[in-house]
């Protein structure tokens, strides 16, 4: 667990870097903050092939590394290049973590997919999974993310639900409760880069803040943005619903970096990081 001493440093050293970073924790489904040192310019940094958000100023430079929730624990090497020298490696060490796992028995038509919905579901996945891959230069203005919605949020990032003996992929966002109709805004600025009614995520909205940093906003009632739209931290893009493969009406509410869907309690100025099980 971090300590105070340890989470009032990280602070001031992001506050030196001229940029508020997210929290710091080096698990799977978490953040590394590496630094890179002083440079005119930033350097070019790649996670296992994959571009990496890079924030600061000349004084000095940090990678802000998104990991998966796939991730093994052990060594990380990070790839940076700057310009007209070789390559350099910067390790970071990935700490194991257990998140919580749920096991229920449900009827067997909730498990199964029809061969109709398994068709649309992997169409689905292919487009989600190239929007997830958005990578634009210029960085976020901020790295803290403000709540999308008021309501209650649930600590259940990486959770891992087993349903009649088989496993699903862990639960990659943060739940908060609200009922049908509330607001749903933007959590930082950016551009809207995808819209569309989905199998699983129902009514959903991509956000781009730019460098690698995606915002996901699913379960929608309605969608009250285009792609291609500009917006600001608070902008509305549409309203709390149930649409998709839900029991009733909450945001879901992801965080993607270099491709990782990563905790948004992270990002949040007064949240603390989803809680391992032990």
């Amino acid at each position: 667990m971090r300590t105070a001493l340890g989470l009032l440093l990280a602070l001031a050293a992001s506050h030196a870097l001229g940029v508020d970073l997210p929290q710091q924790r080096i698990v799977p489904g978490g953040v590394a903050t590496v630094p890179l040192g002083a440079a005119p310019q930033p350097p070019r940094v790649r996670y296992g092939g994959v571009p990496v958000l890079v924030a600061g100023d000349p004084n000095g430079w940090t990678a802000v590394v998104g990991i998966t929730l796939a991730a093994k624990p052990g060594q990380a090497t990070l790839e940076v290049q700057r310009p007209g020298r070789p390559v350099e490696k910067r390790t970071f060490v990935v700490e194991p973590v257990r998140y919580a796992e749920q096991r229920l028995k449900v009827a067997p038509g909730h498990v199964e997919l029809s061969p109709e919905d398994l068709a649309r579901y992997e169409r689905e996945r292919e487009h989600l999974a190239r929007i997830a891959a958005t990578f634009t230069d210029a960085p976020p203005s901020s790295l803290r993310l403000a709540q999308p919605t008021p309501g209650q949020r649930s600590s259940s990032f990486g959770l891992r639900r087993v349903f009649n003996g088989q496993s699903r992929n862990p639960h990659s966002g943060m739940d908060i409760a609200a009922s049908q109709g509330t607001p749903v805004m933007a959590a930082a600025p950016g551009r809207v880069i995808d819209t569309g009614d989905y199998f699983f995520n129902g009514n959903t909205v991509w956000i781009d803040h730019g460098a690698g940093l995606l915002t996901m906003y699913c379960h929608l009632a309605a969608i009250a943005v285009q792609v291609g739209d500009t917006v600001a931290t608070g902008t509305s893009i549409g309203t709390v619903g149930a649409t998709g493969r839900v029991t009733g009406p909450h945001l879901h509410w992801s965080v993607s970096l270099n491709r990782a869907m990563v905790d948004p309690a992270l990002f949040l100025a007064d949240a603390t990081a989803s809680s391992p099980t032990r």
